[in-house]
């Protein structure tokens, strides 16, 4: 029953524990070691791609009947956690794949689910998600992207902004206005290959953190699509795109939970080794109230945020307020935390030769993308449970 609380619905089951422990070995062996390069070079984390789709970690999301793994939207976050630990850029792939292709999954027809949800599991193409333009951000609705019916095909013409893994995936659900009277009941949403003619993309956007994952303009040049890669009706692109969000939302949570604690992680190894004044750190109790704030912030973030998976799983009522709670909460804790771990470590906090400083980089887009925020406040404001 929706609103009661079922606390074995939320808790992690001995499977979820056998999934982190899966997904921690894995991207400590084969994501980690790269995780420096990647951020210092800008360049994808090809390596973290290869191992992910090795164990069928890419997209766990997609279900069963579609060649996926199935996992339950705690396992997704446990999984994204797990990966931005180590590597914020690399736990993009999981999260993108599920916020560019959720829309099939929650609108589109069976024919699209098999053509674009197959290949995704296969691991054979990623998915992502073009929602905002240069002049429609936090006001998604005014987008000025438009989609034009001709005959059995729709054409397509516009530029989307801030796109995640843009260049790299081969699907793109992009949200276009059909018929500009309705504002964002005139938006519809559609699939969009990389291979389409007329598609091409911006130069990579030069970042503060996420380096790793290509963040690119997408441009529509006359785009000739066939009209069944529409996904759900005419008109119910935006509506499609914000019950997506409230499913992703927690995603990000769950990459801020990540971030954070692998700032946490290393700040507390840290101040048991650094010695001052002739005893570690760690023994001060001004080092100790930071670890402490730091863990506890950071647990009631974690239930906060699996609570909102299982909402998520379930189909709650109330999962619009608690996915952009998640969302913010997590961010907001992961951008204090991982600040807290380069002070900790001082001098070298503040050096790229500690990872702390990459975390506090890679934390802050937690704050912005999939609405910002001041916008998740909003959220939350008009859904109060």
């Amino acid at each position: 029953m929706a609103g009661t609380p079922d606390f074995d619905l939320y808790r992690p089951s001995e499977e979820h524990d056998m999934l982190r422990d899966t997904v921690r070995s894995l991207a400590e062996a084969k994501i980690a070691p790269y995780a420096a390069a990647v951020d210092e070079e800008a360049r994808f984390p090809q390596e973290a791609l290869d191992a992910l789709v090795s164990s069928d970690l890419h997209a766990v999301h997609v279900p069963e009947t579609y060649g996926g793994a199935g996992a339950d939207a705690l396992a997704t976050v446990i999984v994204i956690e797990e990966v931005a630990r180590v590597c914020a850029s690399s736990s993009l792939i999981p999260a993108v794949n599920k916020l560019g292709s959720l829309p099939v999954v929650l609108s589109g027809s069976e024919e699209l689910k098999k053509k674009y949800l197959r290949p995704l599991a296969k691991g054979d193409a990623m998915f992502s998600y073009c929602l905002s333009e240069p002049d429609a951000g936090s006001d998604a609705a005014g987008m000025k992207t438009k989609a034009v019916r001709d005959g059995d095909h729709y054409v397509l013409n516009g530029v989307k902004r801030w796109i995640t893994n843009a260049g790299v995936s081969e699907y793109y659900t992009v949200m276009a206005v059909t018929d500009p009277e309705k504002r964002s009941k005139g938006i519809s949403a559609f699939v969009v290959e990389k291979s389409d003619e007329g598609v091409s993309f911006g130069a990579p956007e030069k970042k503060l953190g996420i380096k790793g994952s290509p963040t690119r303009e997408v441009y529509l040049d006359n785009v000739r699509i066939p009209a069944d890669r529409m996904i759900g009706a005419e008109g119910t692109g935006f509506a499609t795109a914000m019950k997506t969000l409230d499913h992703t939302r927690i995603t990000i949570a769950a990459q801020a939970l990540g971030i954070a604690q692998g700032a946490l992680d290393y700040a507390k190894g840290y101040v048991q080794e650094r010695k001052q004044f002739g005893k570690p750190i760690a023994d001060f109790q001004g080092v100790q109230f930071m670890l402490a704030d730091m863990a506890m912030k950071l647990e009631a973030a974690r239930q906060l945020t699996y609570s909102a998976a299982a909402k998520s799983e379930r189909l709650d009522g109330d999962l619009t307020f608690f996915g952009a709670a998640a969302k913010c909460f997590a961010s907001d804790v992961a951008m204090e935390i991982t600040t807290d771990a380069v002070q900790l470590l001082g001098g070298y906090g503040y050096t790229r030769d500690y990872p702390v400083e990459r975390m506090m980089r890679d934390a802050k887009i937690t704050q912005i993308y999939e609405g910002t925020n001041q916008v998740q406040r909003i959220v939350m404001a008009r859904n109060l449970p």
